[in-house]
């Protein structure tokens, strides 16, 4: 075991473990499992390698500069040390280790410490020290040079978001190039359309899965926009972004050197106390998350219903898994229900980033834990979502075609068409008919002989029933 000690006391750890007292104290006083986003993690240790290089060469240009400096410098050995084991928690090393819940008191700060004890101890081991040396190198009088949980933790977060954006963006368009596929294979197959779970109008497949393809590219084009919100950081900024007790080279370079290392688009925020304070622009990223997941669960149900053992089921969807455990043979919409389970997560994700950002108070909001938490579980759930309905259901959808057609031949809607020609009391009459006798359209005509046969079935064509509108001549 090792003693280790901060302005409160001292704590016992056991000699292995890489974090220390700060981390031990926020996984006593936080006491509950939520897990850390992984990704959240690696991307702290992104940042803080970003700022260990940019500190190595502040350390060159101002050791130029001052011919007796007034300020000690880190030794090399230490900052390449910081700079390889920050190289490792940005790949997922030691994540084993950071041992502080998601959902915390203090906007970050025991993320921050326990980062930067892990970073400390693995550098110490490095050089051939044991975890807990603190004397060689220190959690924060090294690890956290020219840094604030303030502006490290935040940026982290917009570099997870941006990187399961990227993600988030091929799944959208995964997506949305198999309900292309479908508009193509199934343009002209015809079905009933449906109001208010009634029957309408004539449409076709064909329609309804080019109604879902633009959907799902509104929301693409929607996603690929958020780059733009989040991309200005405020690294370098210190506690609430005035830069107070960091060198301006450090300020003016860091985020260059993190752009480089990410190839992400990012930018220094124009005004670090407004992005230190404000976080609007993570309200309007996650309101577009949850713009698809609407459509994602709109689309859902759709499927599901036409899909349902109950009413018309015109077409299935793929048997996944086994769905009773009593009733034999039955099999349930499970990706469907996954999805729209997912939807209203996020739903409530949206309420609570909405309320945590509008609780920032002054110049930090205290609930950056929190509300990173819910966007990165949103994102993960999206990403999730559209690979499970893309390779589990659509991929594998089956259309009833001849039934489709059979079923439309028989709704009383069609009747709207024949308005054009023969008025809608006329076409009322074959309704009726059709539907006291349980009559086709065409059966139900050659009773009333209200037109020719040849011209029913010219009216009745999937081009003339899914053509936008008609023409004069047409009649």
């Amino acid at each position: 075991m090792r003693i280790e000690k901060d302005f409160l006391g001292t704590v016992e750890l056991p000699n292995e473990v890489m974090y220390g007292i700060h981390s031990h104290r926020a996984r006593q006083n936080f006491d509950n499992i939520t897990s850390f986003p992984f990704s959240w993690y690696c991307a702290m240790g992104t940042v803080k390698y970003a700022c260990y290089l940019t500190y190595k060469k502040f350390k060159q240009t101002a050791s130029q500069q001052i011919q007796s400096p007034k300020i000690s410098f880190i030794d090399d050995n230490v900052i390449d040390a910081l700079i390889q084991s920050s190289l490792d928690v940005s790949t997922g090393k030691y994540f084993e280790h950071f041992i502080v819940p998601a959902i915390q008191g203090g906007a970050g700060t025991s993320i921050n410490m326990n980062i930067n004890e892990i970073i400390t101890n693995a550098a110490l081991k490095y050089l051939g020290y044991k975890p807990g040396d603190y004397h060689i190198i220190d959690p924060i009088e090294h690890a956290n040079i020219f840094q604030s949980t303030n502006d490290t933790v935040a940026t982290a977060l917009r570099i997870a978001i941006m990187q399961l954006l990227q993600q988030l963006e091929e799944a959208i368009n995964q997506t949305r190039f198999s309900f292309e596929q479908l508009e193509r294979q199934f343009r002209d197959t015809l079905r009933p359309g449906y109001t208010q779970m009634q029957e309408a109008v004539p449409t076709s497949f064909g329609k309804m899965f080019s109604a879902y393809n633009d959907a799902l590219s509104r929301d693409w084009w929607r996603v690929s926009k958020c780059f733009e919100r989040i991309k200005t950081v405020n690294l370098g900024g210190g506690a609430i972004g005035t830069g107070l007790a960091v060198p301006r080279f450090f300020i003016v370079e860091v985020v260059n050197e993190l752009k480089q290392i990410t190839h992400l688009p990012l930018a220094r925020s124009e005004n670090l106390v407004d992005t230190t304070q404000n976080f609007d622009s993570f309200v309007e990223v996650h309101a577009i998350l949850k713009s698809h997941a609407v459509n994602l669960e709109k689309i859902s149900n759709d499927i599901r219903i036409l899909s349902a053992d109950i009413g018309h089921k015109i077409m299935n969807i793929p048997a996944v898994q086994a769905g009773s455990s009593i009733m034999p043979g039955k099999v349930n919409p499970v990706i469907n229900e996954f999805i729209i389970s997912i939807a209203h997560q996020i739903y409530a994700n949206d309420l609570l980033i909405s309320n945590l950002c509008g609780q920032g108070l002054l110049e930090l909001n205290p609930y950056v834990p929190t509300i990173g938490k819910a966007i990165i579980e949103s994102l993960t759930l999206l990403i999730s979502a559209n690979k499970s309905f893309t390779n589990y259901c659509i991929n594998h959808i089956i259309i009833k075609e001849n039934y489709s057609l059979e079923l439309l031949y028989k709704s009383a809607s069609i009747t709207t068409a024949l308005i054009p020609y023969i008025g809608y009391h006329k076409a009322t009459e074959i309704a009726l008919l059709m539907k006291n006798e349980d009559l086709t359209v065409f059966e139900a005509n050659n009773k009333l002989k209200y037109l020719p046969n040849e011209k029913l079935q010219q009216i009745l064509t999937p081009h003339a029933l899914i053509q936008l509108g008609y023409s004069i001549k047409e009649l």
